[in-house]
């Protein structure tokens, strides 16, 4: 089962095995119940694998999800998660050492900033956050004490690309693991731990479930990093519930003709801002003029279906682009079938302050847009429309 549309429809998924039914079950249940009770050890131990206890620990719905998603991102397990923060901060508490040092790249989502430049400081864990496309500062950054790396590719908001390739020879010289987010990429345009990563995190909100009617992260990495990440998970408490689960299997089942759709959307709507008057700067991997495009073509299959970019005028010059949109419309969030707009200033990127938003390349008048699947004439219409406002 190697094409990905084959992927979609049947990975991780058998027939029910009591009913034969095509769909996988909602176990919606909280615990599970045992005849014999030397099988309660065995269940404890073995996270789903020989039986269920507790759906906080593990549950069949769920476990089904994460087999499609180890699947999909080649690793060896996954884990779910009931957010993608939760996914992110669970994963790298899980991964820390008393001590430890964590490197980053600069331009992350809000809220992974947010944990990396203020609240894992105050909790007395050195982290630095350097230049996203300089390997040299990612080198001068690495540290005896670093245990982590932390990136990014394609980057949120401003959509530059990392050579994961390189970062993950350079975490493993000094024995730190490479986390990477691949929730702007998808798993359809790009792979990773095929690059090198250790740990592949997810906001599976976003091109997993692709519907915008819930929210989950996810985790995929090897059984052992896997199995380590879920007992931390436990005590956390953020697992996905069944009902979210099965939505995103639903979800995931269409992923690769949405993202197919979305890529191409993506390119020709970057293609129609980078010629616009009233456009200063498009940031898409797709373009030629992209910094990053030629490793973008390397390390991905698809250029995926974010761009952003910068509107000539003042921050209300943007904030009536995003009031005009008739097709798309202006809320948080990205990865589903329909069109999103936001900037980052004011939604995305709070956690940020002025100082360090300017510092990472978001100006207030950057517009983030989350690309679907609609007739691209009425995008490229809404848009022009638009930017006429």
């Amino acid at each position: 089962m190697t094409g990905d549309s084959t992927k979609s429809v049947h990975g991780g998924e058998r027939l029910d095995p009591q009913t034969g039914s095509l769909t996988v079950p909602i176990y919606e249940t909280s615990t599970f119940g045992f005849s014999k009770a030397e099988d309660v050890p065995v269940a404890v131990a073995g996270s789903g694998e020989k039986g269920y206890t507790y759906s906080r620990w593990d549950n069949p719905t769920v476990v089904t999800l994460e087999k499609k998603l180890a699947l999909f991102e080649r690793g060896g397990a996954g884990a779910a998660f009931s957010s993608g923060m939760a996914a992110i901060t669970t994963t790298i508490f899980a991964s820390l050492k008393k001590g430890a040092h964590v490197l980053a790249i600069r331009d992350l989502y809000g809220g992974t900033f947010g944990l990396l430049h203020d609240i894992l400081p105050e909790l007395g864990f050195d982290t630095d956050l350097v230049d996203t496309t300089d390997h040299g500062a990612l080198e001068r950054g690495m540290k005896k004490s670093t245990s982590i790396v932390y990136i990014e590719s394609p980057t949120n908001p401003t959509l530059k690309v990392v050579d994961i390739a390189n970062v993950a020879k350079l975490a493993h010289s000094s024995g730190a693991l490479l986390l990477v987010d691949n929730t702007f990429a998808s798993p359809i345009n790009q792979n990773p731990i095929d690059l090198g990563a250790d740990v592949v995190l997810h906001s599976a909100t976003k091109y997993l479930n692709g519907h915008a009617d819930l929210i989950a992260g996810a985790a995929v990495a090897s059984k052992g990093s896997i199995q380590k990440i879920k007992m931390m998970r436990r005590d956390f408490g953020g697992t996905l519930d069944p009902i979210p689960a099965w939505l995103i299997l639903r979800g995931m089942k269409t992923m690769a003709v949405r993202v197919r759709q979305q890529n191409a959307n993506a390119m020709a709507l970057a293609e129609f801002l980078s010629k616009h008057r009233k456009v200063e700067a498009v940031h898409y991997p797709g373009l030629r003029d992209h910094p990053q495009h030629l490793l973008a073509k390397k390390q991905m299959r698809g250029f995926g279906g974010m761009l952003s970019f910068v509107i000539k005028g003042t921050t209300r010059d943007a904030m009536r682009f995003t009031e005009s949109v008739k097709v798309a419309t202006l809320a948080a969030s990205l990865g589903g079938v329909e069109t999103l707009v936001s900037q980052p200033y004011n939604m995305t990127h709070t956690q940020m302050s002025a100082k360090e938003r300017a510092k990472t390349g978001i100006p207030d008048t950057l517009v983030r847009v989350s690309v679907g699947i609609e007739d691209l004439d009425d995008l490229i219409g809404d848009f022009r429309q638009a930017l006429a406002a």
